[in-house]
Parts: C-alpha cells; sequence; structure tokens
C-alpha cells in the first residue's frame, strides 16, 4: 500500500505526495487532484509538528481528504446553480425570442428564412411576404416560430 509506506516515511514524505498530487492535477486537471494534494500537504504540516504512528497519519490523511473533497463538491454545486447575467449566452435560439427581424424569404405553406447576422434560420408561422417584419415568439426544434410584428 503506496500511501501506507509514505506515512511510514514521515512529513516529508506527505509534502511530497502533495507535490505529486497537486502536479498530477495539471496533466489530469478536474479540480479533484488538487483537494488530495491539499490534504496531503495538511497532513505533512501537521506531523511536522506533531510524531504519530502511520496509522493515525493515514486517518488524518482520509479524514483532511474527505473533508476537503465534500468543500470541493459543495463549491461545485454552488457554482453550477449560480445565475448567470447572460443565461442564453451559448443557447442561441432561446436568446431570439421576443427578438425582431425582417423576413429573408417569404413564408409560404407555414415555412420561410429570416437572416440573423451571418446566418440563415428556417421559420414557421403564418404565411407573410419577403420583407415583414416577424417577432419570434418560440421554437420547434431548430425552427423559429414567428409572427408579424
Amino acid at each position: 500500500m503506496i500511501v501506507a509506506t509514505i506515512a511510514s516515511w514521515g512529513a516529508w514524505a506527505w509534502i511530497a505526495l502533495a507535490a505529486a498530487l497537486m502536479a498530477a492535477e495539471i496533466l489530469a486537471p478536474g479540480y479533484f487532484l488538487i483537494w488530495l494534494g491539499l490534504a496531503a500537504a495538511l497532513t505533512g504540516v501537521i506531523f511536522l509538528m506533531v510524531d504519530a504512528v502511520w496509522q493515525v497519519q493515514l486517518a488524518v490523511f482520509a479524514a483532511f481528504s474527505l473533508i476537503s473533497l465534500y468543500g470541493w463538491f459543495k463549491v461545485m454545486k454552488a457554482s453550477n446553480g449560480s445565475a448567470s447575467d447572460r443565461p442564453d449566452l451559448n443557447r442561441r435560439p432561446e436568446a431570439m425570442i421576443g427578438r425582431e427581424f425582417v423576413l429573408d424569404e417569404p413564408i409560404q405553406a407555414g415555412r420561410g428564412r429570416i437572416r440573423v447576422a451571418d446566418s440563415v434560420w428556417a421559420v414557421s408561422g403564418p404565411d407573410l411576404s419577403s420583407g415583414t417584419r416577424v417577432r419570434v415568439r418560440g421554437l420547434d426544434g431548430a425552427t423559429l416560430v414567428v409572427e408579424a410584428a
């Protein structure tokens, strides 16, 4: 068992393990190993001041690991649920609801097209002639549902 062997080498081994875990975070980013590295560093600092058998060191490392990972999950959960000042930033169709555009192609048999910046979007709605101003009122898959503005 690697951790038990490291614990038997003393406090500096915990600090070396912390450095290795934090360096491994660079190779496998995900903000997971950094917290285990923090737990190993705290364990090393504590056992620089206090001498203990490896079983106690391992238990302290396990406790710090659980505490730091619990804190990480709480922070991640809080950051995922936070309100954004631009909630539709990467949801372009939803961001178009309520906006007005000019029909690029007429709506015939319920289908037409509008130009939005450098792209063309399919629209559905009542038959309208080309050049008519329309307002997006909803979505139907990737098709914008429009009405006369």
